[in-house]
Parts: structure tokens; sequence; C-alpha cells
């Protein structure tokens, strides 16, 4: 933990209305301004006793408080390094859920591999018999479990249409590229209309981001490098992320490899490449034509794409510009849905509340549809607007996007036909 960033907080109170586990409980310590507290105690010889630990891991990292704050408080990087101490502090902390996580989400074989299970799990009443008997986190997961069609697998290389105005670098992620395939492929084909030529590097392997969220540091360092390297052999001018948290890891490998005289200059110039998919298409300009999409929908900010890399606008006024759709907004933006990486795994109540909080807000609207750009987001929320009944479709930004140039419909759950 950095003193002096400890020290950069006032106390004054603006973070506590945008704090989803200060909404829930009304207890200080499970505020920022309560957190940082506790992280100067720390720092003033305090043990990381089980109850302090406790209200960290009660943080779901959602960096509202970030955008909140009139200081500038750097709570992102507080939060992260203190995980980091937490994990140094004791080693053998991970228990069995945790472990098994870290074995399989950030392994995209890993994930392939158990989609033929996964499949079948939904295909028979297995899955109304699993949420029935089983009770917190495997429940939890048993019912985010989007359902999977057949994998589309995105090219090495999509050529543009039309002439060439970029060569872009595509992040294919570990659960986007194996559960929300649909999305990986829309995003191919909308770069590729607007003029991209599109490198999808095949070795390509996890970018860290669950890892330096949870504080295993030397884990996302390992993970970073491999990445920064495989995107300098493909020669880009850009690298584009279609995933919220994948981009806001990647966006600061500059300062997690700051130390590394080998690897802090390739990691600065590697993170002023990374782009949110919607943040490189408005930074080109349309030229593809849009076709009507009549549709009212509602846009949901994921956390890691509004605070921590600020981009709000974009995807707004990229929706803004297909004929047809009107857009919503969503009641309390600032709050988290409780995804929050694996939070909704480790922390299943708080999550489902905070999800059903959104899920009332969405509907609230009166969309058919909502949008958002994380693959966590559209779980989360979708499991919670199933609970609530509601037969609300869910996409992707890119996805709508990609329906409005092919003049195709936005079907269940982001299909388009």
């Amino acid at each position: 933990m950095n003193e002096d960033l400890v020290a950069d907080c006032v106390h004054c109170g603006f973070c506590l209305p945008t704090c989803p586990t200060y909404l829930l409980w009304g207890e200080e310590m499970d505020s920022p301004r309560g957190r940082i507290y506790l992280m100067k105690n720390v720092l003033d010889g305090a043990p990381l006793d089980e109850t302090t630990v406790g209200h960290f891991d009660a943080c779901l990292g959602c960096m509202s408080c970030v955008t909140a704050c009139p200081s500038g408080v750097q709570y992102d990087v507080l939060i992260e390094q203190t995980r980091a101490a937490i994990e140094s502090a004791d080693p053998s902390r991970p228990k069995a859920l945790r472990r098994m996580i870290f074995a399989t989400f950030p392994y995209p074989r890993r994930l392939r591999a158990l989609r033929p299970l996964l499949r079948a799990y939904q295909a028979t009443g297995a899955q109304r018999l699993i949420r029935k008997r089983m009770r917190g986190s495997l429940t939890t997961m048993a019912g985010l479990v989007p359902p999977l069609g057949d994998r589309q697998a995105v090219p090495a290389l999509t050529p543009p249409v039309g002439p060439l105005r970029m060569r872009v670098g595509m992040l294919l992620g570990c659960v986007q590229r194996e559960f929300f395939p649909g999305v990986n492929a829309a995003t191919a084909r909308v770069l590729a209309a607007e003029g991209c030529e599109v490198v999808a590097p095949a070795k390509q392997r996890c970018c860290g981001a669950l890892s330096l969220h949870s504080g295993r540091e030397a884990e996302a360092v390992a993970r970073a490098k491999r990445l920064i390297a495989t995107f300098e052999d493909a020669a880009v001018d850009a690298i584009v992320v279609n995933a919220a948290g994948c981009g806001s890891s990647m966006k600061d490998y500059g300062r997690l490899l700051a130390d590394d005289p080998e690897w802090a200059e390739r990691a600065v110039r590697f993170s002023a490449r990374c782009r949110d998919v919607t943040e490189l298409l408005a930074e080109l300009g349309p030229v593809a034509t849009r076709h009507p999409l009549p549709v009212v929908a509602a846009y949901h900010d994921a956390c890691h794409l509004s605070h921590a890399q600020g981009v709000r606008a974009q995807p707004r006024d990229l929706l803004r510009g297909i004929p047809g759709l009107e857009l919503r907004e969503i009641a309390e933006p600032e709050i988290c849905c409780g995804s929050a990486g694996i939070y909704n795994l480790l922390n299943p109540e708080p999550a489902r509340e905070l999800a059903d909080r959104k899920a009332g807000n969405v509907r609230a609207t009166g969309a058919e549809l909502l949008i958002t750009a994380n693959p966590g987001c559209l779980m989360q929320i979708d499991s919670a607007l199933r609970r609530a009944g509601s037969a609300m479709t869910l996409a992707h930004t890119i996805e709508v996007l990609d329906a409005s140039l092919r003049g195709a419909s936005v079907g269940p759950r982001g299909s388009t036909s």
C-alpha cells in the first residue's frame, strides 16, 4: 500500500452514495473512506486480521468512488495493492472455490472443454434441479452460464471492406471467446466494415485482468508480459478490446510493469495502443451504412468501462447513430450490477441483491433491449431479469452495431438474424 495515496483521502464522504456495499449495509468500514482508514491502520502496524480482510474482500472494486471523488484519490490502485498485500501475507488463503476459478476461467482451452458438459446440462432438466438443490456460489455459477450455441472462431486475419483505414489487433478474451463467441465475430465484422484489417493472433492468452483485480500480482505480471509480446509480433496500429474488465487492465500495464527495466517502456507503448472497440470506432468515424433498427433500448454502463476507462459517451453516440433505435438511460447508473469479475461467485448474496436492484432499474425504463459492454454484466443482469420473470433481450454494444450494418435484427440474448 502506498502511504502517499492513502493520505490523499480527505474523508469528505462524496464516495459514500456511490459505493454498492455502503448502499447495502450502511457500514462505514464497508465504504471506500472506511477501507482507506483501515489501510492507514495497517500501514501504522495494525494486523491484517480476519475482520479487516473481510471488509477488503467485500469491496467489488467497481471504482464508482474513483469517479465520484473530488480529490482524485486512486482507490483502484489502493485496493489492488491491498489485495496483493493480503495474498502475500497469507499465500495459503485461497479456498477451493478460488482455486477452481483461477484454474479454469483464465484458460480458454479449459473453458472450451467444459462447453459440451454445459450444453448437455442446459439441454436437460438438470439445470432446474441444481438450482433447487444447491445454494451459494455453485447455484450462482449454474444460473449465470449463458445459453451456449455453436462456437464462432474469429479468423487470424480479417480483411477490410473497402480501402484500408487501420490495421488493428483484437483481444479474443477467455470467457468472451468461449461463452460469447458471437460478440467476437460481430467485433471482427464491424471493424472490417469500417475499413480495418483485423489481426487476431491465435497464440494470445489471458490478459491477467482477473488476477490483477484479485491481488494475484505475480500472475498478472506474467500474463501481461506474454500478451505484450504477442501483440508486438502482430505489428498493429491499435489493440481493440470488447470486454471492459480486460480493457481496463491492459490500459494499466504501464503502471503494473513500471518497476521492470526490461518491460516498463514496452508496457507503456502497449497500453497507449489499447482501445475499447467503441472508442476506436468513435475515433475512426463511420463509413459503413447503418440500416434501421426499430427498438427501444437501455444502455448499462459497465464499471470497468465507465469508471476505470472513462468511456461513456462513445457507446451512446454510436448507438444513437443507428436509425430507429431509441436509447433510454437507467436510474443509478453508477451502482454496480454485482458481477465485478469473480465477486458474484465469491460473494453471491450481496451480488444478487445488487443484480436485482439493477434489474429493477432496467425494467423501469420500459426498454425491449438492454445493451452493455462486458460479458460479466451480460450474465449477471440476464440472470436477475430471468429471476424477475422478464423476457428482455440482452446484447453487447457491438452486436447491436453489427445487426444494423447487416440489416439484421437483435434476437434473444444478442443473437442476430
